[in-house]
């Protein structure tokens, strides 16, 4: 289905530029444009696709759909609602405050901000295309089971005296509606606006993570890995959590740094912790929601998350390996 993108970088690469097919500046340049004309093909289309879906489904109504239910049906709803809802980071706060004005527990409105980021439709295509659906799928169940299992630690340990005391007394504001859209021509419109507002947002990102890719890809020696990434050392995988907390991107534009990690021997389970670490738990998502609960309460959050990836990782390696 990708080979194009694969022919689109042999002649690019090797007959356009000139370079040799075994140097490392050649394998680097033919994975940044193969991934690059890939993965932002792909991004315009399952954007528009989903922002198709997204003109049916807006924060409101996401609401509406989780209040009101028992935990045994809440919780898996929140995440999976929350992987195929990828609302933007300017979306957390309001969703918060009317999560919690609808009665929603603090526990589960948590699982809902875990898997959002963390898991979306665009991100798992890209990575399936990138590194098979196995990977993806084992990235979506593992994000499902950290958003219910973070989101359970929560309501567990009652820390609703966390959040700040405005949100309990606030009642939704109209940020969090948005105007139905009803007639194709307007789906089309808003679909087409998601591509741009989206991709625009992200694509700095993805283009600096594929660069990065790439020199993984061409000039990294593969022994490297095997030294400082492999199973046998245990300090691998809370090294890669701990990397990737500084590295603001997004599940997409870690993808092509996942697929040349995997590429050169990195176990699996290393890799999707460093995704899942990016994605969930970046300086800038936190400091957005200092808007709205106490460092306490962002502190345990973070270091929930931290022991979930980390366990996610020895997991997978033991099993995988």
């Amino acid at each position: 289905m990708f080979e194009i993108f694969t022919r689109l970088a042999d002649w690019a690469a090797y007959s356009l530029l000139g370079l040799a097919p075994d140097t490392p500046l050649g394998e680097s340049v033919h994975f940044f444009i193969e991934d690059i004309t890939k993965i932002f093909f792909l991004l315009v289309l399952i954007v528009f696709a989903i922002g198709m879906f997204r003109s049916m489904l807006t924060p409101e109504r996401v609401r509406k759909v989780v209040a009101g239910r028992s935990r045994a049906v809440s919780y898996p709803m929140a995440v999976g609602l929350g992987a195929v809802t990828p609302f933007c980071s300017c979306s957390s706060v309001p969703l918060f405050i009317g999560f919690l004005e609808a009665g929603i527990p603090l526990g589960v409105t948590m699982s809902f901000l875990i898997a959002s980021p963390m898991i979306n439709e665009v991100a798992v295509v890209v990575l399936a295309a990138a590194v098979g659906w196995k990977v993806a799928l084992l990235y979506v169940a593992a994000g499902l089971t950290v958003g219910i299992v973070g989101g359970l630690a929560i309501e567990f340990f009652k820390l609703e005296k966390w959040v700040e005391g405005y949100v309990w007394k606030i009642r939704m504001g109209e940020g969090v509606a948005e105007t139905p859209v009803t007639s194709m021509k307007q789906r089309i419109d808003y679909a087409w606006g998601q591509v741009k507002e989206i991709v625009g947002r992200i694509w700095i990102y993805v283009f600096v993570g594929i660069a990065i890719g790439a020199v993984l890809h061409g000039f990294i020696p593969q022994e490297f890995f095997v030294k400082y990434a492999s199973v046998d050392n245990l300090l691998a995988v809370p090294t890669a959590v701990l990397i990737g907390i500084p590295l603001y991107s997004n599940a997409t534009g870690v993808i092509p740094i996942v697929e040349a990690l995997m590429a050169k021997g990195v176990p699996i389970g290393t890799v999707l912790a460093l995704m899942m670490s990016v994605a969930a738990i970046s300086l800038p998502e936190m400091i957005i929601l200092r808007k709205v609960l106490k460092p306490p309460l962002i502190a345990t959050f973070t270091g929930i998350l931290f022991v979930a990836f980390i366990g996610v990782g020895y997991l997978f390696n033991a099993v995988l390996a």
